[in-house]
């Protein structure tokens, strides 16, 4: 075992050296990385902050701007909708006026028809009646005489003695 001692202690020293080199290629490494990190925001700072701050200044100064169309975009949208609300109200009432005339139109139609239609039977039954009845009884009174007289009797045109044209109204 004493053969070991030494042997661990040669093996301990070599990982504690390669232990070193590793933390001092870390060290290296990290120091370039922080220059290159500060030489980065070096340049943030000269270039980007002016431009931050020109943003923040130009928002500052915009944003009564935006508030103004936002409130005023919102009045417009209400009075657009009032508007609507008006004119839906105004053709509905179009609508139904029209609705309501054109059924007292169509009642006037109807009524209109139907007096026609009883005016013409009474213009039938007052006038063409009475004159048909009278006509057969004239023909019937001509044809006696005819007889009586002795004359020929006249043949009708159309067979029934009264042309048809005479009769209609």
């Amino acid at each position: 075992m004493d053969k070991l001692v030494p042997l661990f202690i040669i093996f301990t020293a070599v990982a504690v050296i390669i232990q070193a080199g590793i933390l001092v290629a870390l060290f290296v490494v990290v120091r370039k990385t922080s220059g290159r990190v500060e030489k980065l925001a070096s340049e943030v700072n000269t270039k980007a902050l002016p431009l931050i701050e020109t943003t923040q200044t130009l928002l500052v100064e915009v944003k009564p701007r935006v508030i103004d169309i936002v409130a005023n975009a919102e009045e417009s949208a209400r009075i657009a909708r009032a508007q609507m609300e008006r004119l839906d109200a105004t053709v509905s009432d179009i609508v139904d006026r029209t609705r309501l005339q054109v059924i007292r139109a169509d009642e006037l139609v109807n009524r209109t028809m139907d007096r026609v239609e009883e005016t013409t039977d009474l213009v039938h039954r007052t006038v063409v009646s009475p004159i048909r009845r009278l006509s057969g009884l004239v023909q019937g009174l001509s044809a006696g005489l005819e007889f009586f007289l002795g004359r020929k009797r006249r043949q009708p045109r159309d067979g029934m003695g009264v042309p048809q044209d005479e009769l209609f109204i």
